[in-house]
């Protein structure tokens, strides 16, 4: 999960550089470094999860680093800005294996209550990574060429390889394996599909997604060349709102236990809407352009918000699907990210200089995400079920 943070929110600070380098003439295109890499994380998820299912989780996710090390490679040689996204293209097929591996794993140990403070504590970990993404991407800045950010990537990669290497254990149990099939794969994913809780909390969570991919496409023009101007100070602005994201996932380790998933993020996306609501008003009041200090202030309290959602409709999406916990995560996540990524593009590409796009969006895919868990819920919101 951290590469997939570090992919996307160190690369940011390069933006200028990259676009100077191969003469991007609209700012705007400069997201598609972002939104590539989420097309080919979003697709590759696909694969991963049937393949983990019959061979097991350990070796699919170490070849999943080395597919994730080559687009490294490829992105640090490329002569031009298409060979770059396809770069970007690799970066994301090789990095999607931690997302639906990291899942399934926890999936293979945890149920329930516990699966879902598990779930926050690897949100945590995966939220640290964008308070220092963007400065580690300045100081490899310092160290003369966007190049050296794409250096930044591999070296964590290669980290985390011999890490999972030397110490992490199989966790899926030869009786719990799958066949590698056409019709088995067909049989999980019907599966998946006939789960209303799994549909409806995989789809509200690729809308709040779609708020985070937003934001992030669209951080580097909102703070530093497009509207704020904070220069060296971006990465602490992005920074600190990213640390709300991590405090909250804390707290909500500690207490979903006691009331349980689905009160949590109930009332988590329903504040998260209302605040997007606010900030909708906060832009308009001011054209567009708030206070730097006021703009941040609200945006921090919904991120803050939106990480009582996110790990709690992950868990809840997985609960009634253990049983295929490779293939299930492979599937949800595939369409989690490929709805959030369109999501957030829809917003990043509106980008005018203003808050404004990003603010509606929040609002729009905060209300429609809680209209989505009501029809799972059928109506019945902030009540702590059996497994949730």
């Amino acid at each position: 999960m951290a590469v997939t943070a570090m992919s996307i929110d160190n690369l940011l600070p390069a933006f200028p550089l990259i676009q100077q380098r191969f003469a991007v003439e609209d700012a705007n295109s400069l997201q598609l470094l972002v939104y590539v890499y989420m097309i080919g994380f979003g697709l590759a998820q696909i694969v991963y999860g049937p393949v983990s299912d019959a061979l097991g989780r350990r070796k699919v996710l170490l070849a999943s680093l080395a597919i994730y090390a080559a687009g490294c490679g490829l992105a640090m040689v490329a002569p031009s800005f298409e060979w770059l996204l396809a770069s970007r293209v690799i970066q994301g097929i090789g990095a999607a294996g931690g997302r639906v591996l990291s899942t399934a794993i926890v999936r293979d140990r945890f149920s329930g209550r516990e699966m879902a403070s598990v779930m926050s504590l690897i949100m945590m970990v995966f939220l640290i990574i964008p308070m220092l993404g963007p400065a580690i991407g300045a100081t490899m800045l310092l160290l003369g060429s966007w190049h050296w950010v794409f250096v930044s990537m591999l070296a964590l990669g290669g980290i985390l390889a011999l890490w999972f290497a030397a110490r992490m254990p199989e966790t899926l149990h030869p009786e719990y394996r799958r066949p590698l099939s056409f019709s088995a794969t067909m049989e999980a994913l019907g599966t998946v599909l006939r789960t209303r809780v799994a549909i409806g909390y995989a789809t509200a969570l690729g809308l709040m997604t779609g708020c985070i991919m937003g934001y992030v496409g669209s951080a580097q023009q909102v703070f530093d060349t497009g509207l704020y101007h904070l220069g060296a100070l971006f990465p602490v602005a992005f920074g600190l709102v990213a640390g709300a994201m991590g405090a909250a996932t804390l707290v909500n380790s500690r207490i979903v236990r006691r009331l349980g998933m689905r009160t949590l993020s109930h009332a988590g996306v329903t504040a998260f809407t209302a605040i997007g609501l606010v900030q909708v008003g906060i832009g308009l009041a001011y054209q567009g352009q708030p206070p730097i200090a006021l703009f941040l202030g609200v945006l921090a309290l919904n991120q803050f918000l939106i990480s009582f959602v996110m790990p709690n409709f992950n868990a809840l999406a997985l609960q009634p699907l253990g049983a295929i916990a490779g293939t299930a995560s492979s599937f949800l996540g595939f369409y989690t990210t490929m709805l959030g990524a369109f999501c957030g593009w829809l917003i990043g590409r509106a980008f005018d200089g203003t808050v404004m796009p990003v603010t509606i969006g929040y609002a729009s895919l905060g209300a429609l995400s809680l209209l989505v868990v009501a029809w799972t819920e059928r109506g019945r919101l902030y009540r702590a079920g059996i497994s949730g």
